[in-house]
C-alpha cells in the first residue's frame, strides 16, 4: 500500500497564502459538485468558506454566529443541512472528538480522514496514509467487526506551537 509522508507542511507555515488555500478549496468544491450534479448553493458555499476561514475545526454554532455577524440569518437546522451536504460531497470532515468540522484538503477523491489536532492553537492537519487505513480495516475484518466509518484523530502539539515554547500536550 502507498504510504504518504508528512512534514511541517501539513500545518500552515509563516507566509502561508491562506487566500490561495481558500480559493483552491472553493474551486475544488465547485468541480466536485458539478461532476456529481449537486448544487453548491450560496449558503452552502458561504458555510464552506467559513469552515476554510482557518485551519482550525469549527463547530456548527460557531458557524451560525459567524453567519449572523455577516448579516445572514440562519437557524441551526439550516446549518446542519449545509454541513450534511458538504460532508456528503466529501468537501469537509467532521472531527468527532471536537464536534467540529474542517475542510477536506483533497475532496476530488474518496479517502479516509486522519487528523493531527493541536491542543494549543486548535489547528488541524489532514493526513492520508493508506497503510494506516488498511491496517484498521484488516483488524476489523479479523475481529469480524463491521466498520461503518473510520476517522483517526491524534491530539498533540503542532510544529508552530512546539517552536514557540514549552507546553503540555495530551499523552
Amino acid at each position: 500500500m502507498a504510504r504518504s509522508t508528512h512534514t511541517d507542511r501539513d500545518f500552515p507555515q509563516a507566509g502561508h497564502d491562506h487566500a490561495a488555500c481558500i480559493d483552491e478549496a472553493l474551486a475544488a468544491a465547485a468541480e466536485v459538485c458539478r461532476l456529481s450534479g449537486a448544487r453548491l448553493t450560496e449558503l452552502r458555499r458561504q458555510v464552506l468558506l467559513l469552515i476554510w476561514d482557518s485551519h482550525a475545526p469549527v463547530g456548527a454554532y460557531q458557524l451560525l454566529d459567524k453567519l449572523s455577524r455577516d448579516g445572514r440569518t440562519a437557524a441551526p437546522p439550516t446549518i446542519y443541512r449545509a454541513l450534511d451536504f458538504l460532508s456528503g460531497q466529501g468537501l469537509i470532515h467532521r472531527i468527532e472528538s471536537l464536534n467540529a468540522y474542517v475542510g477536506c484538503r483533497d475532496p476530488r477523491r474518496p479517502h479516509v480522514g486522519q487528523f493531527l489536532i493541536c491542543r494549543e492553537c486548535g489547528t488541524a492537519a489532514e493526513l492520508e496514509d493508506a497503510e494506516i487505513a488498511g491496517t484498521v480495516r484488516a483488524r476489523c475484518a479479523d475481529a469480524d467487526f463491521e466498520m461503518h466509518h473510520l476517522t483517526l484523530e491524534v491530539l498533540g502539539r503542532c510544529p508552530g506551537c512546539r517552536r514557540t515554547g514549552p507546553g503540555q500536550a495530551d499523552r
